[in-house]
């Protein structure tokens, strides 16, 4: 007489995906949650650093006529994540802080460089 081996039963939902799929839940809701509770104070100092930057960077470019990457250096530090572009044209330099916010400063003739108004 042949004895039967015994059989393990599975459960379908069981496994290594099942806990990849948990840990990855559980890594992304606190992220979500955190970007939503601070994403007001997030996009204001990204729009005030972007507008600093913007400000102080064409005062330097139009103003003082030295190089944009010269201005760069005249910034306070932590404003690493604001990015400079200059327009010669438009005598206007833009600042920007990725996904946040973004904000160009005008020269003006007898004014100095003006920042565009904040329309929410």
């Amino acid at each position: 007489m042949a004895t039967a081996k015994p059989v393990t039963l599975r459960h379908p939902r069981s496994g290594p995906g099942r806990i990849v799929r948990r840990v990855a839940l559980w890594g992304i809701v606190p992220v979500v949650l955190a970007l939503a509770w601070f994403w007001g104070p997030m996009t204001s100092y990204a729009r005030t650093g972007a507008s600093y930057g913007a400000r102080m960077a064409c005062s330097c470019r139009y103003v003082a006529g030295r190089t944009l990457s010269d201005c760069r250096r005249d910034l306070e530090p932590g404003m690493a994540m604001v990015m400079l572009s200059d327009d010669d044209e438009a005598k206007s330099v833009t600042a920007r802080v990725a996904l946040f916010a973004g904000q160009t400063a005008t020269l003006r003739e007898g004014e100095g460089c003006v920042l565009q108004s904040w329309a929410d």
